[in-house]
């Protein structure tokens, strides 16, 4: 005789970007070993496909590539599937920035963690007075580099590699040159010729681009100071 199938329950929330409601389950124990694994293996690339797989296998509404999804939106999605798998309350220890070495436990609702979008936030970047640039936003590898990245390394070299991934086309009245038919080496020469007003510009879409965020108050318990810490990333709800 078969064991029971476990029923597994289904939910709904509305994706930051587009505001499409998707439905998803939470984590098996299977899937969460996964994650748990490549997370031990400090493997990038291990993880990524950890969290590719987890998150495919979690969205039950169809036609919805991981992929393609923006940062903010598999930050926000995992931080929901994470709540409704393991607990709605991220427990955490937080060091008071006034001595920078008391350690504050604590706890913090999943639900009241949202994507902050700021106002003025463009995707279309004017260059000069004839030639613009359309961006988009972080990839999923960009998303495991921001958040779980153990290889080191440039921060700069790593900052120009997250902008010329970003550029989706360059174009003028005339011409539109896309970014996916041209070479690494040609775009990160085309942003080495700008001046620094132009690159601020492009520098901008990043600083106001939607993020997860939450903003919470502490009290030192030896000094009675109190302090505002904001949490940005999914990085630092597990910390």
């Amino acid at each position: 005789m078969p064991l029971p199938t476990i029923a597994t329950p289904t939910y709904e929330l509305e994706l930051p970007s587009t505001g499409k409601t998707i439905k998803y389950r939470p984590f098996l124990v299977k899937e969460e070993k996964l994650l748990v694994l490549a997370l031990e293996s400090e493997d990038t690339k291990e993880i990524s496909n950890a969290i590719k797989a987890v998150l495919k296998s979690c969205i039950k509404t169809r036609g919805i590539k991981v992929e393609q999804l923006p940062t903010f939106d598999i930050e926000f999605l995992f931080l929901n599937i994470r709540g409704e798998s393991v607990g709605e309350e991220i427990e955490l220890k937080l060091i008071c920035p006034d001595d920078e070495q008391t350690e504050v436990p604590v706890t913090i609702s999943i639900d009241d963690i949202k994507i902050q979008k700021q106002k003025g936030h463009n995707k279309q970047v004017k260059l000069d007075d004839n030639l613009m640039m359309e961006m988009k936003y972080p990839s999923l590898d960009e998303f495991i580099k921001n958040n779980f990245d153990f290889d080191g390394g440039s921060q700069m070299d790593q900052s120009f590699e997250v902008i010329a991934s970003c550029i989706d086309k360059i174009y003028n009245e005339e011409e539109v040159w896309s970014t996916s038919e041209c070479t690494k080496k040609e775009i990160k020469d085309f942003l080495e010729s700008m001046n620094s007003s132009q690159f601020k510009e492009i520098e901008k879409f990043f600083e106001t681009m939607p993020k997860l965020s939450h903003e919470i108050e502490i009290t030192n318990p030896n000094t009675k100071v109190k302090s505002t810490i904001v949490l940005e990333g999914l990085s630092s709800f597990f910390t």
